[in-house]
């Protein structure tokens, strides 16, 4: 059965600007869009990287707060073929993070086009083509102006990753609170809030800094722990517990590495349990690859609960004016409430796949058909690939993904290193085809004349 044409409205066509990219589109300029980016100018392929903000890196400089550095040591943070400075700490700061990003990009001549927002990116079946289609955001003389672009490219890159939009629950009267509420990606310093008692919902490695940074601010924070967490030394014996894990992995299986990592847990940080932070059924490790929850990496706000100065408490029932109603039926008095409730990836809301080939012809009126689901082929309902890490970096059609492994920076780099060689790979074979392709045209024009 021959392809069914898709209905088109040509205005549709021409009212905005269409550009061929020779190469692909990298959605997001982060950690992971800069490696790929690098791999790919490592190798001559062309490519254009998209960024809804003004800058590189986004998350990490407008939705960190100051006191943040890398959980991990450095050396399992780099990215591809550009190491640290030596004389950065093992733990790098934020600030220090974002200036190696920049010298990254610096380093590898990477231009991103910045305020470039993705409205959807369709996979046409009977071209074999993405059709991307964008805000962009152009400062003019006196302001900006907006203008619809739509690039045309085999390749398409999701490097967005898994923190691309903020998680906010809802809850029970929060609307009559009236004190200030903020999500961790808002939230900076523990400056402002001196004095202040200040209800920070969840308790994941961002609401224990948070919680954190606000008792060193002289706050009185009250953290919300709903589920249980593994908590972790973040070093062992003068080594990074996630080195000394990855060390262990090597030679024993993965049940046995969590039980030694619990023992030490316990050996270092004592029984957290008795502090209201109940320790899940399953070891971290596998706790981390089922659930995909993170170890807290404990960094001194375990020692601040121990002594009172955090208060652990249960799950929320409802808000109060000035108030807080929890499960337990405790009532507390709080001025501020800090949301360190997490991210989500946005790909669902504008990653699509434009199908031509259907069983069934369409209706005259039923104008361009698209299957719903057919993108989930590749991608779950909650924006993240399918397939587990180390498979999960490349889909059909040309379609790739980085920074979803839950891995951090080093599983992100090793993806960026597998999609840059892979695109490499077909970009050349696809380009010597097109020469050949030429160079015949161009004999049978001689032999003609």
């Amino acid at each position: 059965m021959p392809p069914v044409v898709q209905n088109f409205d040509p205005e549709d066509l021409f009212s905005r600007r269409c550009i061929w990219v020779n190469g692909p589109v990298i959605v997001g300029a982060g950690p992971s869009g800069l490696a790929v980016a690098a791999g790919l100018k490592d190798q001559g392929v062309p490519f254009i990287i998209l960024e809804r903000a003004n800058c590189i890196a986004s998350l990490w400089q407008n939705r960190t707060y100051d006191r943040l550095k890398l959980h991990l040591p450095k050396q399992f943070c780099q990215l591809p073929n550009f190491p640290f400075p030596e004389d950065f700490p093992e733990y790098p700061t934020k600030f220090q993070f974002i200036s190696y990003l920049e010298s990254y990009a610096n380093h590898f001549n990477i231009a991103p086009q910045f305020n470039e927002t993705v409205q959807s990116a369709k996979y046409d079946e009977t071209f074999g083509l993405w059709r991307v289609k964008t805000i962009s955001r152009r400062k003019g003389p006196s302001s900006a102006a907006e203008c619809e672009v739509e690039y045309i490219c085999r390749w398409l890159v999701v490097a967005t990753g898994e923190n691309s939009e903020k998680v906010v629950p809802e809850f029970e009267g929060l609307g009559e609170f009236g004190g200030r509420v903020m999500h961790a990606c808002e939230y900076k310093s523990g400056e402002g809030f001196a004095g202040q008692k200040v209800l920070v919902v969840g308790c994941g490695n961002s609401g224990m800094e948070v919680s954190l940074d606000l008792c060193n601010h002289n706050a009185k924070p009250s953290m919300v722990v709903r589920s249980s967490v593994h908590v972790l030394p973040r070093e062992v014996f003068g080594k990074s517990t996630f080195e000394v894990a990855v060390m262990l992995m090597k030679r024993l299986p993965l049940w046995m590495v969590d039980k030694i990592l619990l023992i030490l847990a316990r050996l270092i940080l004592g029984n957290v349990e008795k502090y209201g932070l109940k320790r899940p059924c399953v070891g971290p490790l596998e706790f981390k690859h089922t659930a995909g929850k993170t170890p807290v990496l404990d960094i001194g706000a375990l020692e601040k609960i121990r002594s009172g100065k955090i208060k652990v408490v249960p799950g929320i029932r409802r808000f109060l004016p000035g108030k807080v109603e929890l499960v337990d039926g405790q009532v507390l008095q709080i001025d501020s409430v800090v949301l360190a409730t997490g991210y989500h990836s946005n790909v669902p809301s504008w990653l699509k796949l434009l199908c031509t080939l259907m069983t069934e012809p369409p209706t005259e009126a039923s104008g361009p058909i698209e299957r719903p689901g057919k993108e989930n082929e590749f991608f779950s309902n909650d924006g993240t690939p399918r397939n587990p890490f180390p498979n999960g970096w490349k889909g059909k059609g040309g379609l790739y993904a980085v920074g979803f492994t839950r891995r951090g920076l080093s599983g992100a780099s090793l993806d960026a290193i597998n999609v840059a060689h892979d695109i490499a790979k077909s970009w050349k074979e696809e380009t010597k085809q097109k020469r050949k392709t030429v160079a015949a045209r161009h004999r049978r024009c001689i032999s003609h004349f």
